[in-house]
């Protein structure tokens, strides 16, 4: 049969080839201040694009034996990079984490769903440590799942005995390998947990409320430097503590007007010491100083190129590179950045 359609199949898909018309590619750029500037530069949203590009042979067998069945973004939520230049990207529509390896063209797919004990089934935010172990919070098993970089499945931080997590809704989370600690949001008691790597409590930062170092519901968090950024949600703001939960400063208020806030989702920080946060109803990115001045802010609702639909997770790496998820697109955005030379100290991500 193979040979049989190896023979009548060549001119079918060759015609197919050169009828089809190439996509005109987007382009999309904000110029800034000082010679800075944003430059779209893709999307993906599919192990397909991971792959190497199929040739004649590998098209063939598809038309015999049908196409793979490559992964894709469901309704994706948080991100991360690894040390590799991974992409990390939680899928709570699809129960799973996918791991987008383009420099090695490689994909992988991490679930749980299926397993009676600890199973993973909506996993929400994302973070490595120094080695490239992953860990993912789980908003309703109310556990911390941890892998290896190769995803197999290490532990469960905050299971109990009866088989819930101890956690009432962990969000955010980031690691501190050098000071061994973990910091996770856990949204519906509105406080921030430092834990050992053993997942022992160390200290609880914030309580309910409307001042300084109180929240109401926090979601993402990030470590900067010295400093612990937390995205305080129906409070409006994004509040700045030290490593040891001394309030600092806040940037952001509620309105309609430049530099308010309206659903803030997530955080990051590029090497200048800009703090990007997402704002998911208004599908756009604001881009803040470290006085809590609103520099300039990017996206708009839509479905094109510098346009989002619920955005939700944002990661800035080491090379300025910023991604954001776009939700309800299905897809990640990535943007690069190009900012002054001089970093500012402790702006590490």
């Amino acid at each position: 049969m193979l040979v049989a359609c190896a023979a009548l199949l060549p001119s079918a898909i060759w015609a197919a080839a050169k009828s089809k018309v190439p996509a005109t590619p987007e382009l999309w750029e904000m110029s800034l201040d000082g010679g800075r500037k944003l430059t779209w530069e893709r999307n993906f949203k599919s192990e397909s694009e991971v792959k190497p590009n199929r040739g004649f042979w590998n098209k063939l067998v598809d038309v015999v034996a049908g196409a793979p069945d490559y992964r894709f973004l469901v309704r994706p939520y948080g991100i991360t990079a690894d040390s590799r230049g991974r992409i990390i990207v939680t899928d709570p529509g699809a129960s799973g984490v996918h791991i987008f390896d383009f420099a090695q063209r490689k994909y992988k797919f991490i679930e749980r769903k299926e397993k009676s004990k600890d199973a993973m089934t909506t996993p929400q935010c994302v973070a490595v440590d120094a080695q490239d172990n992953i860990y993912v919070t789980d908003s309703d098993a109310g556990k911390i799942f941890v892998f290896e970089p190769s995803g197999k499945f290490v532990r469960a931080i905050g299971s109990l005995k009866g088989g819930e997590g101890y956690f009432k809704r962990p969000t955010g989370i980031a690691v501190d390998s050098r000071e061994q600690r973990i910091y996770v949001t856990d949204t519906l008691r509105d406080q921030v947990f430092v834990l050992d790597m053993q997942g022992n409590i160390l200290q609880t930062i914030g309580k309910t409320g409307q001042g300084d170092g109180e929240f109401n519901l926090p979601t993402e968090l990030r470590l900067s430097g010295p400093y612990l950024l937390v995205v305080d949600a129906m409070n409006f703001r994004v509040q700045v503590f030290d490593r040891a939960g001394k309030f600092q400063y806040a940037v952001g208020k509620i309105g309609d007007t430049t530099g308010a806030m309206f659903r803030p989702k997530a955080i990051s920080i590029d090497s200048e010491g800009d703090l990007y946060v997402v704002d998911a109803l208004w599908g756009v990115v604001q881009v803040f100083n470290r006085q809590g001045e609103l520099l300039y802010y990017f996206g708009a609702k839509g479905t094109h190129a510098g346009e989002f639909q619920l955005p939700s997770g944002l990661f800035i790496d080491h090379d300025d590179k910023v991604f954001v998820v776009d939700s309800f697109n299905r897809r990640v955005q990535e943007f690069q950045y190009v900012g002054l030379k001089n970093q500012v100290p402790g702006s590490v991500k």
